[in-house]
């Protein structure tokens, strides 16, 4: 539990936390977006459309945040296409890859909504924003390199 997931007001003013380990090396989130080795997540939609995928060096296990000269981790930005009661569709596939669900973000916006459970078509679950709502933006680390054609749906 979290002072942002007890007050979600908060979430206007200071970002989210995050499992530092979990993200590639150099992530700094804001509260409107997720900087990945000094490229805006958000910026990354405007240049190459949604989904899309940013790859950078993984982050050594247990030292805080250290680049790791050997293993790469990705994010992918998926676009909200639709929330009907507890379902949400991306135009991403995260369930084909090892997306650390449980890390998933709004960007794009900040919400001062409580989180809700909502499930994927593949039945996996994410806790994302109360008013989420189509046309936003979520953001899912991934251990590993992946390819934009590793999310597209098939």
């Amino acid at each position: 539990m979290t002072l942002t997931s007890i007050l979600p007001t908060l979430r206007l003013s200071i970002p989210d936390p995050f499992a530092i380990g979990r993200w590639p090396e150099w992530t700094v989130p804001t509260i409107t977006d997720v900087v990945v080795s000094g490229v805006s997540l958000r910026r990354l939609v405007e240049v190459c459309g949604s989904p899309c995928v940013h790859v950078a060096a993984a982050v050594v296990p247990g030292t805080h945040g250290r680049p790791s000269d050997l293993a790469q981790s990705s994010v992918v930005v998926a676009t909200v296409l639709a929330v009907t009661g507890g379902r949400l569709e991306l135009d991403a596939d995260v369930e084909r890859v090892p997306a650390v669900l449980s890390e998933a973000r709004l960007i794009g916006r900040a919400s001062a909504c409580r989180t809700r459970d909502l499930t994927l078509p593949g039945g996996a679950v994410l806790a994302l924003p109360a008013d989420l709502a189509v046309g936003d933006l979520v953001a899912v680390p991934c251990p590993g390199a992946l390819a934009r054609r590793d999310v597209l749906p098939a």
